[in-house]
């Protein structure tokens, strides 16, 4: 059920997971939504065309549309869906935005510089767990909560947020950090996706090796920055035999519907394994870099 006192929120970035988020904060959770697109963008047209954002049921959530984000407005909340490589050029209007939270809701290697840039107390942090797509026409189709995932967030204003409005939320109390562990397997995951899908069945098993190399290096890296493997599950990833884990990414690639959501990624996965290398002369002891550069899609 909508909320006594609606939201007033803006997403920035009109894609698959920002228009699901826009769809369901506006038409579960009764709140008033800007949506801010790529300036002379198809997306963009869609939008203004129809003024809401439409599934593929013919549903429709009204939504506000514009092409840059106001920075006079006091938006209880701004979501930016946008990948990390992305944003650096918005962080000036987000710095100067009268918003009163500003929620980064993709993976970043180096979180901390978002907080210096717009200020920690205003800054927080979420990865989104939701499948979706758009066709040809902007129609949204969406999987909220695919085998119980739930999106995690850092502050709990926005989980309860995010829960009435029908998109699972939980609670991760270290969000920088969690991010910054889950780089090395976001980028192996999109890196084995894209070949597999170039060879169109599955990766090959010398490609899956080098990454289990790369996603070794890399919380190497983690732990010579000063951090420490979190959580658990990165950590018993982590304790895994080369070998096992190069079997773990071969036979994911060969998973068509992995392959075509996660090849999707590659952007992402070349900037994160910038990120990563740029790091790595702050490691001590000296960490294998070329293993971490080794990981982009070839």
């Amino acid at each position: 059920m909508p909320q006594s006192s609606p939201l007033r929120i803006a997403v920035l970035g009109a894609g698959k997971i920002g228009s699901t988020f826009a769809f369901q904060l506006a038409r579960s959770g009764g709140h008033d939504v800007t949506v801010v697109a790529r300036p002379g963008s198809v997306r963009l047209g869609q939008l203004e065309r129809d003024n809401a954002i439409i599934d593929v049921k013919g549903e429709r959530a009204s939504v506000r549309v514009s092409s840059e984000l106001d920075e006079q407005a006091p938006y209880d909340l701004v979501i930016v869906t946008l990948l990390a490589h992305q944003t650096d050029a918005l962080l000036p209007a987000l710095r100067r935005s009268a918003a009163k939270c500003i929620q980064f809701m993709f993976n970043t290697f180096p979180p901390e510089r978002l907080q210096e840039a717009i200020g920690v107390e205003r800054c927080a942090f979420g990865m989104p767990f939701v499948r979706a797509m758009l066709d040809g026409d902007g129609r949204l189709k969406a999987t909220i909560s695919a085998a119980g995932q739930r999106t995690i967030m850092s502050r709990q204003r926005w989980v309860d947020v995010f829960n009435a409005a029908g998109l699972p939320a939980a609670l991760e109390p270290d969000m920088p950090l969690w991010l910054r562990c889950h780089a090395p397997m976001c980028v192996a995951f999109e890196s084995v996706a894209v070949a597999g899908k170039r060879r169109g069945g599955g990766a090959l098993w010398g490609e899956a090796l080098v990454l289990a190399l790369g996603v070794h290096a890399s919380f190497e890296l983690i732990t010579g920055l000063g951090y420490h493997v979190y959580p658990k599950a990165k950590q018993r990833i982590n304790g895994r035999p080369t070998w096992a884990l190069a079997a773990m990414l071969w036979s994911m690639s060969r998973v068509r519907p992995f392959r075509e959501l996660l090849a999707t990624g590659e952007a992402e996965c070349r900037a994160l394994v910038d990120a990563m290398a740029a790091a790595a002369p702050l490691a001590k002891p000296p960490i294998a870099v070329s293993d971490i550069q080794a990981m982009k899609p070839s």
